[in-house]
């Protein structure tokens, strides 16, 4: 576990939002090591994310949002680790945490 800190409770002070948010920013940092042909970083940053989003899915507010992270950590998987069945890019990732990272910054929530 990478993220001890927030395991221990302050990831679930985060709002649904700013969580998502946060494994945005590790998708981000993802997909732009492997952009630069960096599997070694880029696999860090989606385990971290994977990490982020395993605790959202164990945050009890979030039960009513379970179907949608449970699947994005699917498919998730499949893009960085499997044979992208479900044909994600790294644009379709950008855009769809990109609206997290909108709504936390604006505290619209």
């Amino acid at each position: 576990m990478q993220h001890k800190q927030l395991s221990q409770g302050r990831w679930f002070d985060l709002s649904f939002f700013e969580q998502m948010a946060n494994v945005g920013s590790e998708v981000e940092r993802a997909i732009s090591w492997k952009k630069k042909d960096n599997k070694e970083y880029s696999q860090l940053a989606i385990d971290r994310a994977l990490e982020l989003l395993t605790l959202t899915i164990d945050d009890r507010k979030n039960s009513n949002r379970l179907k949608e992270v449970v699947r994005v950590y699917e498919v998730l998987n499949d893009y960085f680790y499997g044979n992208n069945q479900y044909q994600s890019t790294n644009s379709l990732w950008q855009k769809y945490f990109y609206n997290f990272a909108f709504v936390a910054r604006r505290n619209i929530v």
